[in-house]
């Protein structure tokens, strides 16, 4: 790696009065906490989305940031309705469960079939044509999120190849206190579609204690899912304007909507304050960096990304002139530094590395691979250098897209110390020159 070029002396006093001013404020907790509890969680054409949207927007103006504006998205519109599982036989008992965004409905009687349990796509395979009829289980163990989440994306479709009349899917968690986790899903387009449900790790285990005593378990599922039409929704933008040069921007930002169950706090209500109180608390702290920071409050990450495409269509015109983008999406826990793309030139990873020394003291200095994030990726798509807040996520996936997904996990030290790293890297990323 080369030498790093940025020297960082001159901001050793500013990043201790960010992180002073960050760690004794509570202004990010308490706004956090009306956006959970007031407003409560916000998927993609609900009421509650439009709601947090037009809060954003009122208070960043009073805050007075610069050029506060929504930016016109339409998204899709998934509703679940009503829901439930049932296991017939061999007992009857309810069983937890969440709808996978984007399923489509059972008929109005429900699914009502015997459940065949696999553990990976080599299993179901192998059974091929047996599952033709049947409801297809896939208990496959939490190893981490990239590798476990296939099962969720790709498995109706998988199942309904080989004739599956539904699937099922064991929550994308390595916990589970009887708590379903949704998420999204995706169709093959070459094969037809079936319903789809995440169940509990208990209601797994379950079924598959069944399955391999050769009981034959029998499940009764109803889902009311459909599509809406698509709605109006918008990114929100804020800025905090650069004092040299305006026109360069570095862009911080997280999703806004959440799944419509829990408050959306850990995803991604949490990181949406943070970076809003950054900018906000450097404003108050009288610290303008040469280069704009431009805050963006996605909309639409969880279930279709639009967003993320809509803010590359809406200002292609000045790609260019984006420098760094940095997306926070992991959950608020303790800050530990920044995880920057693998593309990133050298010496920016040098630079980004030296600048990182000024969080040592709340022990955020560390500088990761494998950064980006889905609001941020057509930007970096495009050539835009992209990291994420890289957290302590040891406990994000227990509660991820669940009901728990609340206030009370918040800690509002760990939403402070967010707030610092973000509010430092973007400050000073904005005024040096890190190529």
């Amino acid at each position: 790696m080369p030498s790093p070029t940025v020297k960082i002396d001159a901001y050793r006093a500013p990043a201790g009065r960010i992180i002073g001013a960050a760690l004794t404020y509570n202004k990010a907790y308490e706004r956090l906490a009306y956006l959970t509890d007031r407003i409560g969680n916000r998927l993609s054409g609900s009421a509650n989305l439009e709601r947090a949207i037009a809060w954003a927007v009122a208070e960043m103006t009073k805050d007075g940031l610069d050029n506060v504006h929504p930016e016109k998205v339409m998204v899709p519109h998934w509703v679940r309705g009503d829901e439930s599982l049932e296991l017939v036989t061999p007992v009857s008992l309810k069983l937890s469960m969440l709808g996978l965004g984007n399923s489509i409905a059972t008929p109005a009687a429900g699914i009502t079939s015997e459940v065949v349990v696999v553990q990976d796509f080599a299993e179901l395979d192998a059974l091929g044509e047996r599952v033709r009829g049947k409801i297809v289980l896939y208990n496959a163990p939490f190893t981490n999120y990239g590798a476990t989440v296939q099962y969720r994306l790709n498995g109706a479709s998988r199942a309904a190849r080989y004739g599956a009349v539904a699937a099922l899917v064991r929550s994308i968690t390595p916990v589970s206190l009887q708590t379903p986790h949704t998420g999204a899903m995706n169709y093959d387009p070459q094969q037809p579609k079936i319903p789809t449900a995440a169940i509990t790790l208990e209601a797994a285990d379950l079924l598959q204690r069944l399955y391999d005593k050769g009981e034959h378990p029998v499940v009764r599922l109803k889902m009311e899912a459909k599509f809406l039409p698509d709605a109006e929704s918008a990114n929100v933008v804020a800025e905090l304007k650069g004092s040299e040069r305006p026109d360069e921007i570095v862009v911080i930002g997280g999703h806004l909507d959440s799944w419509d169950v829990g408050q959306g706090a850990h995803d991604d209500g949490g990181s949406c304050i943070a970076v809003w109180e950054a900018i906000r608390l450097l404003k108050e702290l009288g610290l303008r960096p040469r280069r704009t920071i431009r805050v963006v409050l996605f909309t639409n990450e969880e279930n279709g990304t639009r967003g993320g495409n809509g803010y590359l269509d809406a200002h292609r015109n000045e790609l260019a002139k984006h420098v760094f983008a940095i997306e926070s999406d992991s959950g608020i826990y303790r800050p530990e530094g920044l995880a920057l793309a693998e593309t990133a030139p050298p010496l920016v990873r040098s630079n980004l590395t030296e600048i990182a020394k000024l969080l040592s003291g709340i022990r955020a200095d560390a500088i990761s691979e494998n950064g980006g994030g889905a609001d941020i990726g057509p930007l970096m798509r495009e050539g835009v250098v992209g990291a994420n807040l890289e957290v302590d996520g040891s406990h994000y996936f227990d509660i991820h897209h669940t009901q728990a997904d609340t206030l009370d996990k918040i800690s509002p030290r760990d939403l402070s110390a967010c707030v610092a790293t973000l509010a430092v890297f973007a400050y000073t990323i904005a005024d040096v020159d890190l190529r």
